[in-house]
């Protein structure tokens, strides 16, 4: 048990290597192992290329006959954008499967391990399954609802304010807060503000390749959309990732030269309200315009459920306080992460992260569970996710 624990520890780690690339397939690391030794290893490096079980067939050739396969995911068995991993690994001779989770993939679902088993391959699962389970949070959510994960993030000061009284909010936390946040944005498909942050900042919503994390080791890579060459067959291969910029705007009020409809791929929720002239005019930017009102508002429901059929499994909103208890009240959060920065601003009139009419009773407070706090240079990052009672 402990080797098994051992060496699915190394498949997990592996795994975050295609942290940002593998969208809407999940983060998988392979580790084949025969003897007490290592003799392969691979991980899905991009959605469309080969998974992590191929990559380590190929690293292990013939000495994967007689080994042991160890995954944090079930095997597919079904064609896709590559073919099934079940038909490589019985053909490749592999003995026994060690996986943490089953894939809840409607295509899959236990018939990966059923085709191996009856190929007489042994297979256990549920090895570190909860470390499994939190590292394809946003893959288990999204394949078993065909939504987005969503993660709101908010920067405020210690008590509650993200702008002072005249609506300067640049910057409320420090520099390194927001190096984090640049990381933070490219693990994402997508993020969604609303037309009120828009015309504020004219903000760009890019990430900067300077500010991410070591542990991603890209060999190449632009600010815009994240450019990564992987090597396969001797031959480099450009991955480009995938990265979309929502706003939430119901009359179209957003001006045609802003900053983030420069080289980016950018959906606009609107309504009837929006000028059609105004719409023709940015759909020629190459504006993808989805109108989804309810009340004279755009549905938030209605977008997340668009933003699934369009394979956006995952999404930050970095809105402002309407556009954050909008989503909050209709159950579209699963994760907050607040940056709270040691500062007082005070002033009833400052702007507060979550505003709308509020609740009447305690009892109507949305809960937090698995709560984590760690310091981001000079502020602090609280983490959470919200309870299924309050969604």
């Amino acid at each position: 048990m402990e080797f098994d624990k051992k060496y699915i520890k190394l498949a997990i780690k592996l795994a975050k290597k295609g942290l940002g690339y593998t969208s809407p397939n999940p983060l998988v690391g392979a580790i084949i192992v025969r003897n007490g030794n290592i003799v392969g290893r691979g991980y899905h490096q991009g959605y469309g290329l080969p998974h992590a079980e191929i990559n380590a067939l190929r690293k292990a050739k013939k000495r994967a006959k007689g080994a042991t396969l160890y995954l944090n995911l079930e095997p597919c068995c079904f064609f896709g954008k590559t073919p099934p991993c079940t038909t490589a690994i019985i053909s490749a001779g592999i003995k026994e499967v060690v996986t943490s989770l089953k894939d809840p993939n409607p295509k899959v679902s236990g018939r990966g391990i059923r085709q191996l088993r009856k190929a007489g391959i042994k297979v256990e699962t549920g090895i570190l399954r909860e470390e499994a389970r939190k590292l394809n949070e946003i893959y288990l959510k999204y394949i078993t609802t065909k939504k987005p994960f969503v993660t709101l993030k908010i920067a405020m000061s210690l008590d509650g304010k993200i702008a002072t009284k005249t609506g300067e909010s640049k910057w409320i936390t420090s520099i390194s807060a927001r190096n984090f946040s640049h990381q933070l944005r490219f693990l994402y498909d997508g993020i969604l503000v609303g037309i009120g942050t828009v015309l504020k900042d004219n903000p760009y919503l890019n990430y900067t390749p300077t500010y991410l994390p070591p542990l991603l080791r890209f060999a190449k890579q632009n600010g815009g959309g994240g450019l990564r060459r992987v090597r396969r067959g001797g031959k480099e291969i450009p991955i480009q990732k995938r990265f979309v910029k929502v706003i939430v705007d119901s009359s179209a009020r957003i001006p045609i030269d802003v900053n983030l409809l420069k080289k980016s791929k950018v959906i606009l929720a609107t309504t009837k309200m929006a000028p059609i002239n105004k719409l023709r005019k940015l759909e020629k930017k190459g504006v993808e315009i989805l109108i989804l009102e309810k009340d004279k508002k755009v549905d938030l429901l209605r977008l997340m459920e668009e933003l699934g059929k369009r394979e956006i499994s995952n999404l930050l909103i970095e809105g402002g306080g309407e556009i954050n208890e909008a989503a909050l009240r209709l159950g579209i959060v699963d994760k907050v992460c607040f940056f709270v920065s040691p500062k007082i601003i005070g002033g009833s009139q400052a702007k507060t992260p979550v505003e709308g009419g509020g609740i009447s009773h305690l009892k109507e407070a949305i809960l937090l569970k698995e709560l984590k706090c760690r310091p981001i240079g000079e502020d602090f990052l609280i983490e959470g996710y919200i309870k299924e009672s309050s969604k």
